[in-house]
């Protein structure tokens, strides 16, 4: 299969291929910033390079005292991938959507959050009335609007301004 670019044609895994290097690249200038990082802080901890659909995905385990590096609520977490991603940015001169987990915690958190969000699709679609539920982080939000989405008969919202921007899970 052939894409018909600005009059190039481009053989369509040829495009794949290229993305996908480009990724693996974002991931391992990644990688290269968060070991060093590391050892400064003379943390240990094993990174994982990883490619998930569209986004370089960037993993740090098996070390002790990882619990530092998410901080409360992830707060810290998401300041070390902001890090992390001007690092690369720098590296590179594209802007980076890689996504960075500490010791397991943004998974933890995706699994918690997509059954909050069905949770709350099946008590809005049972009663029929309105749900809001708290305050989150646009990462956060967009599990929850993935998980209603599942669930027949009811959709969901964002409303508010950061920080108090939430997701409103309504009837269809």
């Amino acid at each position: 299969m052939t894409v018909e670019t600005d009059g190039v044609n481009a053989d369509t895994d040829e495009l794949v291929s290229d993305a996908e290097e480009a990724l693996i690249e974002e991931g391992e200038l990644a990688g290269d910033y968060l070991e060093q990082l590391l050892d400064v802080l003379d943390f240990d901890g094993d990174i994982d390079l990883d490619v998930e659909g569209d986004r370089a995905v960037v993993s740090i385990d098996g070390g002790r005292d990882l619990s530092k590096l998410v901080g409360r609520n992830g707060e810290v977490l998401d300041a070390l991938q902001e890090l992390t991603r001007l690092a690369v940015q720098q590296a590179t001169g594209v802007r980076s959507r890689l996504m960075l987990d500490v010791a397991g915690w943004r998974a933890k958190r995706r699994s918690e959050l997509s059954a909050l969000g069905t949770e709350a699709a099946e008590r809005v679609a049972a009663s029929g009335e309105p749900e809001a539920l708290a305050p989150m982080t646009p990462f956060e939000r967009k599990i929850v609007h993935d998980a209603v989405a599942a669930v027949d008969g009811v959709s969901s919202e964002s409303e508010g301004v950061e920080p108090h921007r939430h997701v409103v899970v309504v009837p269809a």
